[in-house]
């Protein structure tokens, strides 16, 4: 048997394949469909960088017995008729980015998704590409800030399957477009589209997801990425500094993580008297649990519980029009010309 996989018919017309890549769901809002998520996801090297050996006895012997039934509470309260909204809205973005696509630089492009964790996998869905005729690849990871964490994982995945094949199409990765000027206007487009309709609270608090500081020391970009987001899209909306502020969500475990804490300064907001706010995570770019759960209802309960008013979750792009032509813009820069 041959190493490598069978490789398609050579067709008559050679296209250029887009790989989005969103973080990953579990297929339910179930113990079991968590547990199996999780234990993707919490084994990347990416993630996780402890010593294999004792990762895999804390992993499997405590939180893959303890989390899965919690983090699948939390699921069951975001989850719709059509699925999980993560997986929901980033196959809509996709339908809509590749008939943006085609219409504005013809059909030899090929759009399609997968999950880094999770399904439709990115094994399957660049077999499915390669089946099309796919000669050029040209891979988005929906993280607009750099990670190794996210964006480096996407990358990690994409060359492990591709060491399965024998012709190797050409490759374009985009690593970050944390300061492209198209995803900092449609930010800050939909900051102002909400206050347009729902009022201005009296500050404006910027969550990011957070990761252990030591990734940080050792030279992860993660957090400059974040803060030169806030400051493009802090220009555009002319805010004061008194205006805005920023924190850090979703810390597991006693290690340190970037700072300040999101759960912690807005308990700290409501109980020096602030009494409306307005969140956003521009490091989403679709709604999640962490933003859906972790921020609109439980962030939301802190803030309330201790003594503010108002308070608003200003949602991710998701498949909104502003997005769709955000990320046509993007692709076009790295399209437009290669041949």
């Amino acid at each position: 048997m041959s190493f490598y996989r069978n490789e398609p018919k050579v067709l008559d017309e050679l296209k250029t394949g887009v790989l989005l890549v969103n973080l990953g769901t579990p297929e339910a809002a179930t113990t079991s469909a968590v547990r199996k998520y999780l234990k993707e996801f919490l084994w990347d090297r990416r993630v996780v960088e402890f010593p294999r050996a004792l990762w895999w006895i804390i992993l499997n012997g405590l939180i893959l017995n303890t989390r899965p039934s919690k983090s699948a509470g939390a699921y069951q309260k975001i989850w719709t008729q059509h699925g999980s909204p993560l997986k929901v809205i980033t196959e809509k973005l996709a339908d809509k980015l590749s008939l943006a696509v085609n219409a504005r630089l013809g059909s030899k492009y090929v759009v399609q998704y997968a999950m880094r964790y999770g399904q439709p996998s990115m094994p399957d869905v660049m077999q499915s590409l390669q089946a099309q005729g796919v000669s050029k690849l040209l891979v988005l990871p929906l993280y607009p800030q750099y990670s190794a964490t996210t964006t480096a994982s996407v990358s990690d995945a994409v060359f492990a399957e591709l060491m399965h094949w024998r012709r190797v199409p050409e490759l374009r990765t985009i690593t970050s477009y944390a300061t492209d000027p198209a995803y900092i206007a449609a930010i800050a487009s939909s900051i102002t589209q909400y206050w347009d309709i729902n009022g201005r609270a009296q500050r404006l608090l910027f969550s990011f997801h957070s990761i252990p500081q030591a990734y940080i020391d050792k030279g992860d970009i993660y957090h400059s990425e974040c803060m030169n987001t806030i400051r493009e899209v802090v220009s555009v909306l002319d805010l004061p500094e008194s205006a805005w502020s920023v924190a850090f969500q979703s810390r597991l475990g006693r290690q340190k993580w970037v700072q300040p804490y999101t759960d912690k300064t807005l308990i700290k907001w409501a109980q020096e008297g602030l009494e409306s706010v307005d969140v956003v995570c521009p490091g989403f770019s679709i709604d999640c649990l962490e933003t859906l759960e972790e921020i609109n209802q439980e962030n939301r309960a802190y803030f309330v519980n201790n003594g503010g008013s108002r308070y608003s979750y200003i949602p991710a792009l998701n498949d909104s029009e502003d997005h769709v032509n955000c990320m046509l813009t993007i692709l076009e820069k790295y399209l437009v010309g290669w041949d």
